[in-house]
């Protein structure tokens, strides 16, 4: 997984890079959850999870953690991080046959928000979205189908609220949004990852990705 350092709004930003091993290879982007570091276990999971796909993977540094210059900026400038991040995938894979994008708590906020900007996002994995303390009244209407994971024992993120924002989402026309409680889980899936990374692998074969 070689380190990359690319251009991003406020100056570098550090990532670890996995090229397609293909011509036209997908291409996914990976988003931390806060502060933003690419380190954390569900991230490495998700990257390691879609290279083994033959994905052309990228996990980074939101500005300020890491060697990723900036400070936080509240998902405003996070946002802008991300956008920056997928252009500089498509630098070299302009051919991509398809781009997903995943991310556990702010960073599946930050992947929602990417994904109405970005038509070419054809599919989403967001585990634990924060929808206790954002709204997602963005998504209108969602662009892209996806799959919306949470844990049955979150102690963050309630899931009476989770599961509000996935009926929504099931009322949009013309995508399909897919829904999974993960029993016994908490709100970071330290026991259940093993549980987690397989509802993953089973959605992305449904996909056919």
């Amino acid at each position: 997984m070689p380190d990359v350092i690319f251009t991003g709004p406020e100056g570098r930003l550090e990532g670890r890079y996995q090229p397609g091993p293909r011509p036209r290879a997908p291409v996914a982007i990976l988003l931390s959850p806060h502060p933003g570091s690419m380190n954390h276990p569900i991230s490495i999971a998700l990257y390691k999870t879609f290279v083994a796909r033959g994905f052309a993977t990228l996990r980074f540094n939101f500005r300020g953690v890491g060697r990723s210059q900036g400070i936080f900026d509240q998902g405003v400038g996070e946002l802008s991080d991300a956008a920056s991040a997928l252009d500089w995938m498509q630098q070299f894979n302009h051919e991509a046959s398809q781009t997903w994008v995943g991310g556990f708590d702010f960073g599946a906020l930050i992947g929602m928000q990417l994904l109405m900007r970005r038509p070419e996002i054809k599919g989403f994995i967001s585990i634990a979205p924060p929808t206790h303390a954002f709204d997602f009244t963005f998504l209108a209407p969602c662009p892209s189908s996806g799959i919306i994971i949470d844990g049955a024992e979150d102690e963050v993120v309630s899931g009476a609220s989770v599961l509000k924002l996935v009926d929504k989402l099931k009322t949009q026309r013309h995508i399909t949004i897919d829904h999974e409680t993960i029993p016994k889980a908490n709100h970071f899936f330290e026991h259940e990852m093993i549980d987690l990374m397989a509802v993953v692998d089973a959605y992305l074969d449904k996909r056919g990705v």
